[in-house]
């Protein structure tokens, strides 16, 4: 028995009710990718029952769809990726983590500093590529690391490859990561690397995120403990810190990470598959490029099929997303947003209308009922609804 999980990230479906406490009011990623793309060609994603969803442009509603659908609710404080795949893997946080909109307390990076024995620049709230372009060449001609944030709970270190060594920037994070607990306790510290020159500075593919471990057991412990493997592709592994994790498969695209998805649904396995997409958020969101955002959409549909068509009698998939990223809005952070939930199989109850649910943790209480282990706390499990 093996199930797959694959995390679209960004890719969420309209506001949610709570959305203008975070700035995110009006968001609808899906929607106005589509109407920005003149439409979308996801004749796979379509299959599932995706235009029943919503009225997408270049989506068929289906009378007949051969899969599951429904979307779900965020029921965890904040709209992060950390959250957003505890909460898959139930675990809802009654409180969000820390932002910094003004940057970090001084006191604090200088405590680091003396720490790592490098200084730093920046501490503000910005895009990680208009960043780099406006201190890459500082940090270069001093040695002082990048520090920034987002509108999400993130501590990120940039820094050149030939400038300061990877390991080194990767050491740097990690110390950071053993200071911000408590009140500081921000959900990832993501190491940023890039290359190039003044004016022509490009991240690189070594981005590495130090997340918190999480407070209590989730499905993926839980899978472990009985013996379950659980394979993670993309960051996966990252937000659990390694946690219940038994082969984690790092990955530098979305296009990578797909033919890892179909390589692995060709072959014999079992256990859980939980893959993260990150193109979507990374590359098209956070920069607010719809055109790049509908491709990536269209090329993940393509391997979909692949994908699907292997699935064995006894597998079954899981495609959803950890928020939203909507890169028509004038925001490049996440916001706040419904996520598809579209479930396939050849024991899936082809049409089965899964409604909106109240929580991501319903994919844990399913897929632990699945493999026949200890259920979360939170979440229902919708099983019983998609099986055949």
């Amino acid at each position: 028995m093996r199930a797959f999980l694959i995390v679209l990230d960004g890719v969420g479906m309209g506001a949610l009710p709570d959305a203008a406490d975070y700035g995110d009011e009006g968001s609808h990623t899906l929607l106005h990718v589509a109407e920005a793309a003149g439409g979308l060609k996801l004749k796979h994603l379509e299959s599932l029952g995706l235009g029943r969803l919503l009225a997408l442009p270049g989506v068929r509603a289906l009378a007949e769809p051969r899969g599951a659908f429904g979307r779900m609710a965020e029921r965890s404080k904040g709209k992060d990726s950390t959250s957003g795949h505890w909460e898959m893997a139930g675990l809802i946080l009654d409180r969000a983590f820390p932002t910094y909109p003004n940057g970090f307390p001084k006191d604090l990076l200088d405590r680091w500093s003396e720490r790592i024995e490098r200084g730093w620049i920046g501490n503000v709230a910005a895009s990680g590529t208009e960043i780099i372009e406006r201190l890459g060449a500082e940090h270069q001609r001093s040695g002082k690391l990048i520090v920034y944030t987002s509108a999400d709970s993130v501590f990120q270190v940039a820094a050149h490859e030939t400038t300061v060594p990877i390991e080194a920037l990767y050491d740097a994070c990690r110390t950071a990561r053993g200071m911000l607990t408590g009140e500081h306790a921000v959900g990832r510290v993501i190491a940023r690397p890039f290359t190039g020159a003044p004016g022509a500075y490009k991240r690189t593919e070594r981005r590495h995120d130090f997340s918190l471990e999480p407070p209590e057991a989730t499905l993926l412990d839980r899978l472990a403990e009985r013996g379950h493997p659980v394979i993670t592709v993309g960051k996966v592994d990252q937000l659990f810190a390694g946690r219940g994790v038994s082969d984690a498969i790092h990955t530098a695209s979305n296009a990578e990470g797909e033919e890892v998805l179909a390589d692995l649904a060709r072959r014999r396995g079992e256990g859980l598959v939980f893959a993260n997409l990150v193109d979507f958020d990374q590359q098209y969101g956070h920069r607010n490029d719809p055109t790049g955002f509908a491709r990536a959409l269209e090329e993940f549909d393509e391997h979909l099929g692949e994908i699907l068509g292997h699935l064995r009698d006894d597998e079954m998939c899981l495609i959803t997303a950890d928020h939203g990223n909507d890169p028509t809005t004038k925001s490049t952070d996440h916001a706040r947003e419904y996520v598809p939930l579209l479930v396939a199989g050849r024991r899936v109850r082809a049409g089965a209308d899964l409604g909106t649910r109240a929580t991501f943790a319903d994919i844990a209480a399913t897929l632990a009922e699945l493999f026949g282990v200890t259920r979360p706390s939170a979440g229902t499990s919708f099983l019983r609804e998609v099986r055949a």
